[in-house]
């Protein structure tokens, strides 16, 4: 399918690589996502609604940052993607942006689980420990030091 991406212009989002977030995402519109970067080497993804042209969340996988981090999924939330194993699970935390790099902040409150296979996910509250909301992104590690991500979601488009 196509979408006109309003930060990204035109898309051409694969139909497996869409994901089905059958609750929506905390506070927006919208059930279909798709993970779009700009290279294969970038420590961020854009989770782009397919449903809403103008929704794009800057996100990344947390342990590029904070290598002590842990995410606790309930019985329920498993069930629902029907996750039986932890490496069935890809774990995002959504980037606030600002116009400096050390304004920059992470939701490890409130991280997005996607059962890789099943392109299946679900916003959660983590109850794994006392993480932040606004947790400083490069507390720990500067952006020249994070790592690429590789999550086993497809990605739907490179090179935005």
């Amino acid at each position: 399918m196509d979408i006109q991406s309003t930060r990204f212009g035109p898309l051409e989002i694969a139909d497996d690589a869409v994901i089905e977030f059958p609750d929506g995402l905390i506070g927006l519109p919208g059930t279909r996502y798709a993970l779009v970067t700009q290279s294969e080497n970038a420590s961020f993804f854009w989770l782009h609604s397919v449903d809403d042209p103008s929704i794009a969340l800057p996100v990344t996988q947390p342990w590029l940052f904070f290598s002590t981090y842990e995410v606790q999924v309930s019985d329920d939330d498993a069930k629902r993607l029907g996750l039986e194993s932890s490496e069935q699970a890809d774990i995002f935390c959504v980037v606030r942006a600002a116009k400096d790099l050390k304004d920059f902040t992470v939701n490890l409150r409130g991280p997005i689980v996607v059962h890789a296979g099943r392109r299946r996910g679900c916003h959660i509250i983590n109850t794994a420990g006392d993480f932040d909301v606004r947790q400083p992104l490069f507390a720990q590690v500067e952006l020249a030091q994070a790592p690429p991500v590789s999550a086993a979601v497809p990605v739907a488009a490179t090179g935005v």
